[in-house]
């Protein structure tokens, strides 16, 4: 059975101009994309998204990192694609992530980490939803 994750390819990696190289590593790894926009997230989407943190402490900076620029927000599929994106993506934290991961290749800080993705197989169809309708995925 497919399975259909979330990924956004965050302000610092568009900026940098790094969409297609991050896009060539899921590809690479038999992910394919199913579905893409970029939008330049309002403050009030933005605060919405990432609720679930809002609580801790860089919930805020969070908030104004994503809303700072662009964004690609992507839906890939493919065999285990959750688990497969958060191994291609790498750890959150810089140093514990492995060399040849998007993460440790593009990511400046744990702040600044280049990509998002879905932790869950529950999340990830949440995260879909919150962002794409059915009529804008294109399985294949």
């Amino acid at each position: 059975m497919q399975e259909q994750t979330l990924s956004i390819i965050k302000p610092d990696a568009v900026e940098k101009n790094q969409i297609g190289n991050i896009l060539a590593r899921f590809e690479k790894e038999g992910l394919k994309i199913v579905a893409a926009k970029m939008l330049h997230l309002p403050e009030e989407t933005a605060k919405k998204f990432y609720i679930v943190h809002k609580d801790r402490p860089f919930y805020m900076d969070l908030v104004r990192f994503m809303i700072s620029g662009p964004i690609l927000v992507l839906i890939l599929e493919g065999a285990d694609a959750v688990a497969k994106n958060r191994k291609i993506m790498g750890a959150t934290d810089l140093a514990k992530a492995e060399k040849g991961t998007i993460r440790k290749d593009f990511a400046e800080s744990i702040e600044r980490n280049a990509v998002h993705g879905s932790d869950s197989k529950e999340n990830a169809k949440v995260e879909i939803e919150f962002f794409f309708t059915k009529k804008e995925i294109f399985s294949r």
